[in-house]
C-alpha cells in the first residue's frame, strides 16, 4: 500500500473511532495519526535501503511484535497524562498501516503478506536487484505508472479508484470534520516564534 492509501486508511478509521465514542476528531491526535500511518515505512526503508540492514523495507516497524508492545506503552503511557487523544490517534494509525499491508497482500495474493508483519520470527528474502534508495523509489514509482498504463482504459479507470478513492473519501470526511491539523500546526509554529524571540530579545 502507497503512502497515501495508509494515510487515507488510518484517518478513516480515526474519524469513525471518534463518531462512535461521539466525539469529533482533533487537530493534534490526526497529526498523530498521520505520523502514525508513514511510521513503519520511514523506519524499515531507510534501514533497508540506505543502511542495508535488513533484507527488504519490513522489519522492526511493521512488526506485530513490536507494533503491538509498543502501541499498548503509548496508551498506558498517556493514560497517566493529559494526551490521551493524541496517543489513540498514533496507534490507530501505526495499527492501521499494518492491517492495511495485511489487507493489501491478501487481496493482491502476495505469498509473502504474514512474514511482512512476523520480524524477527520471519524474514523477507533479499531483493532481486540490487539498487540505491534514490533508484528503488525511481523503479517503484515507474512500475506503479506502467501498471496503470498497461491495464487497458477503463481497468486503469477502476484501478484508480481502488487506488486513490479511500483518498477522495478521507479528504471529504476530513473537510466534514472542520479539517482538523493546519490550525494545530499553525499554533505550534506561532508557539515556538513567539519562545524564540523571548529567547533572542536581551
Amino acid at each position: 500500500m502507497w503512502p497515501w492509501g495508509h494515510a487515507a486508511t488510518g484517518y478513516l478509521c480515526y474519524s469513525l473511532g471518534t463518531r462512535l465514542f461521539g466525539r469529533t476528531p482533533t487537530g493534534s491526535a490526526t497529526l498523530a495519526v498521520l505520523f502514525g500511518t508513514q511510521l513503519p515505512d520511514l523506519l524499515d526503508k531507510p534501514l533497508s535501503w540506505v543502511f542495508e540492514l535488513f533484507p527488504q523495507g519490513y522489519s522492526v516497524g511493521h512488526s506485530v511484535f513490536v507494533a503491538v508492545p509498543v502501541g499498548l506503552f503509548v496508551l498506558l503511557a498517556a493514560y497517566y497524562s493529559s494526551h490521551t487523544e493524541t496517543a489513540v490517534g498514533f496507534v490507530v494509525g501505526y495499527w492501521s498501516h499494518l492491517f492495511g499491508d495485511l489487507v493489501f497482500g491478501l487481496v493482491t495474493n502476495n505469498p509473502l503478506t504474514s512474514e511482512r508483519l512476523l520480524w524477527p520470527i520471519a524474514t523477507l528474502p533479499s531483493y532481486t536487484s540490487d539498487l540505491s534508495a534514490i533508484e528503488r523509489i525511481l523503479a517503484y514509482g515507474i512500475s506503479f505508472l506502467h501498471f496503470f498504463a498497461d491495464e487497458g482504459l477503463v481497468p486503469a479507470l477502476v484501478l484508480l479508484a481502488i487506488y486513490f478513492g479511500p483518498v477522495v473519501v478521507a479528504t471529504l470526511v476530513w473537510l466534514y470534520d472542520g479539517h482538523p491539523g493546519p490550525g494545530t500546526i499553525r499554533r505550534m509554529l506561532a508557539h515556538s516564534w513567539t519562545t524564540a524571540k523571548g529567547i533572542l530579545t536581551p
